[in-house]
């Protein structure tokens, strides 16, 4: 027998990736209730046909489905646990933490919802907020394969979604999406800082390599942003440093050497020292500094 779709939904957690989320849900039809801690955040969604909660408990009461968009482990248990939402959902419904967090946290909180009848999926993202306002976000699940087939249409709204494994696997995946993008910004910013000191000029370097084996969305993207000196936070590198120790802390669970993982991470704690919360492609200014001397 199929399974029935969600329709009534809740979202919590309103920021950048957020409100985008919602906005295409609510493009696809899907009638969706939202909540945010800071409610002025939320409120700018009724023009788009939302309705605002007061409370997350508030929010979550009468839907199917609950996404979860919320800036770390410790927030989302607090949601979940200590706001009411676990308590307020009904039996049967169904969550998706889209969520970065640690795949143990993820793990633990789907085991808790169990015991209340409530179905769990951690789905979190890549793509950032362009993926999120197209609908392109690459989303990374983990869970049961029927709760997946419930959760799919919405997740389409959203993104491309792949089931990748049982309950915390989609965090794996995160982590590892994390991982290979914070180390490909540095590879891109050391090969381009090194051809710059040899004298080849950095953006001309860059669209001949375009369309090589070095040919990727980071060289495109982060490539450009770096030949442009332009690193206002499109992706913040606090946030990519959170992911970084939450791999660095699976690896440590899983008893796994990450040598390459620990470097991205200091790199990262270097630029949030020195430069602050910049793009992460910004980990160009910590190579250049350590290049010219500087520590």
């Amino acid at each position: 027998m199929p399974v029935r779709p969600p329709r009534r939904l809740a979202f919590l957690g309103i920021g950048l990736m957020g409100s985008r989320q919602v906005r295409r849900l609510l493009a696809a039809g899907y009638p969706v209730t939202v909540w945010n801690r800071t409610r002025a955040k939320a409120e700018p969604l009724a023009e788009h046909g939302a309705s605002v909660a007061d409370t997350a408990a508030e929010a979550v009461r009468d839907a199917d489905a609950v996404v979860v968009m919320l800036e770390n482990g410790r927030v989302v248990a607090d949601v979940l646990f200590a706001q009411g939402v676990a308590e307020a959902m009904r039996p049967g419904a169904l969550l998706i933490d889209m969520s970065s967090i640690q795949p143990a946290e993820a793990r633990d909180h789907a085991a808790r919802l169990a015991e209340r009848g409530v179905r769990c999926l951690d789905a979190p993202v890549s793509g950032g907020t362009v993926g999120a306002e197209q609908g392109t976000l690459a989303i990374m699940v983990g869970g049961a394969e029927e709760d997946f087939a419930a959760a799919e249409p919405i997740l389409a709204a959203m993104g491309r979604p792949t089931r990748v494994g049982p309950a915390g696997a989609g965090q794996y995946a995160k982590l590892a999406n994390q991982i290979i993008v914070g180390a490909a910004i540095a590879a891109v910013a050391e090969a381009l800082l090194l051809a710059e000191r040899g004298g080849a000029d950095p953006a001309k370097v860059r669209d001949a390599l375009r369309g090589g084996f070095a040919e990727s969305r980071v060289l495109d993207l982060h490539g450009q942003r770096m030949v442009d000196r332009a690193f206002e936070t499109k992706g913040r590198s606090v946030t990519h440093l959170k992911d970084i120790d939450n791999a660095l802390a699976a690896a440590a669970e899983t008893g796994f050497d990450a040598p390459l993982t620990r470097q991205v991470g200091d790199l990262f704690r270097d630029l949030l020292a020195v430069e602050g919360d910049l793009d992460h492609s910004a980990l160009y200014l910590v190579l250049d500094r350590r290049s010219r001397g500087g520590r």
